[in-house]
């Protein structure tokens, strides 16, 4: 067991500028060098750094935005964050908070560990809150056999906004109360086990068509709008013992008293709304601070830190200028001020270190809840079943666009059915990427086949994956249309399963795609 002070004890040991060194969480990467993890190291013992947030590399998309240095596959990666987690710790008085993004599980950053569907995924479940309490629980499982303490997590982000570059299926969908209370089921699973939450990115990144890795997005809607609608799940699921809020780089005017700067250096919208309006006392902590949306802005180092302190945020996530950063807020913050994010940050980890933890389950049943979700989220979009049945009576020509690793839907048909050239083709489309820059992955000439094959022929269309793929075609020109969400196993042969006629459509897609159409 970590020795671990009381906040009574730390607050008389810890001097000022130790004190705003606990507030600061730089990122950590699990495939640095062996310079760059000694760096590391000298940060945390000369700073006093109260947490570490964990990335899979430098060159990976939260650092490396507009992708131009190539990603290097690790199978170690799991080990190696373990291991570079526990020799942080060992360097450290007082001990670190460790965070990672694990939207769907620790496979958002490390390789060979269990992924979990999407939120757009869970969003198509119909009435299955009981499956993403699982999901949930299953994620804090994970994070805690990794000696991670704080999932960033979930998404509330209500995505009202085909064309948002950034969110999309990372949104449980576009309803207010159905984000709010399949989030609150997340939540709960990963509270049942200990693990603490974020809620992200306050007020709101749904309703954008800019990615803030790259630039200032601005949501132009006034404050009873926004109260009404992106704020909703803040009102009602600050009173579920939340941990903390990620403030998102936006730029919200309407709440801003009219001023067109970002939510993560404005105590307008920190102070004024979050704190005062809706009563929020927990740790604020900002998106990462790398992100140009805010980064560009402040050339001199630690001003921007300084500005993300003084706006109201208690934890600096991804501060690229920590020393820079540190200085500036001991020389020219508040003690008050200070005292009292030092006291939020502590609490957390009174929370983590002090508290009994929940006795720790274990995740054997992970491919039996992967199965369900697969059955309880596949969704019929346009077309019925009795159009799919018809279709199956009929001679089929089975058309892959896309390239993924298997493809078990059409091994699976391929013992059923035989695949012959005519006029009915079932079409299994695997976009190659989740995000919608440059058309999810898929070439010009995958497209133009898709499109000449909805315009010449009867078919039948299983996507697996992001759904807003929908935005790249003309969907009516099919027969029927079905939402598959993800390409794991499980899903895939769940697809196979209700081509033949065994299982049935049980979900419904949870956001509106361009045309209007929602599920």
């Amino acid at each position: 067991m970590i020795n671990f002070k009381s906040y009574i004890d730390a607050k008389k040991e810890l001097t000022t500028q130790e004190k705003v060194g606990q507030l600061f969480m730089p990122a950590a990467f699990i495939n640095d060098s062996e310079e760059e993890i000694l760096q590391i190291e000298k940060l945390i013992k000369e700073e006093c750094i109260g947490g570490l947030c964990f990335f899979h590399s430098r060159a990976s998309a939260a650092t490396n935005f507009e992708g131009k240095k190539q990603v290097l596959y690790n199978e170690n990666s799991y080990e190696r964050l373990k291991y570079l987690i526990a020799r942080y710790q060992k360097v450290t008085e007082y001990p670190l908070l460790i965070a990672i993004d694990a939207e769907w599980g620790l496979a958002m950053r490390i390789e060979n560990t269990p992924q979990y569907p999407y939120a757009v995924t869970l969003g198509a479940l119909q009435n299955r809150l009981d499956l993403i309490f699982k999901v949930g629980q299953y994620i804090g499982l994970d994070c805690k056999k990794a000696n991670i303490h704080w999932n960033l997590g979930p998404v509330v982000d209500i995505n009202d906004n085909p064309d948002n570059p950034v969110i999309g299926y990372r949104s449980f969908g576009d309803k207010k109360e159905e984000v709010t209370e399949k989030a609150k089921a997340f939540l709960q699973g990963m509270q049942s086990v200990g693990v603490l939450n974020s809620l992200k990115h306050f007020p709101g990144h749904g309703d954008t068509a800019v990615d803030s890795h790259l630039d200032l997005p601005t949501i132009k809607k006034s404050k009873e709008t926004l109260l009404d609608n992106e704020l909703y799940p803040y009102q009602k699921l600050i009173k579920e013992d939340i941990d903390s809020i990620m403030v998102g780089h936006l730029s919200v005017p309407a709440l801003g008293n009219g001023r067109n700067t970002s939510a993560t250096v404005s105590k307008e919208i920190i102070q004024g709304i979050l704190r005062e309006e809706l009563g929020f006392d927990g740790v604020v902590i900002s998106d990462a601070l790398n992100m140009h949306a805010v980064s560009k802005l402040y050339p001199k180092k630690g001003e921007l830190e300084w500005n993300a302190f003084e706006a109201g945020n208690d934890m600096l996530c991804f501060a690229e200028n920590p020393q820079e950063g540190i200085g500036f807020i001991s020389e020219k913050s508040n003690q008050t001020k200070i005292e009292k994010s030092f006291e939020r940050i502590w609490k957390l980890k009174e929370k983590v270190f002090f508290e009994k933890s929940p006795q720790i389950l274990d995740t054997k049943n992970y491919s039996k809840l992967i199965k369900e979700l697969a059955v309880e989220s596949l969704s019929i979009f346009h077309g019925n079943e009795n159009i799919i049945k018809e279709f199956r009576s009929d001679s089929v020509e089975l058309l892959q666009i896309g390239n993924p690793k298997n493809n078990y839907f059409f091994e699976g048909l391929t013992k059923e059915i035989k695949s012959i050239k005519g006029e009915n083709v079932l079409i299994a489309l695997f976009p190659p990427k989740m995000k919608p820059k440059g058309n999810f992955g898929l070439s010009d000439l995958e497209l133009d086949l898709l499109k000449n094959t909805l315009n010449s022929k009867n078919s039948i269309l299983y996507i697996f994956g992001n759904p807003y793929v929908l935005n790249l075609f003309d969907f009516t020109k099919t027969k029927a249309t079905l939402l598959v969400y993800q390409d794991f196993k499980a899903f895939q042969e769940n697809a196979t399963a209700h081509f033949m006629g065994t299982t049935s459509a049980k979900g419904k897609l949870p956001v509106k795609i361009k045309n209007g159409k929602n599920g």
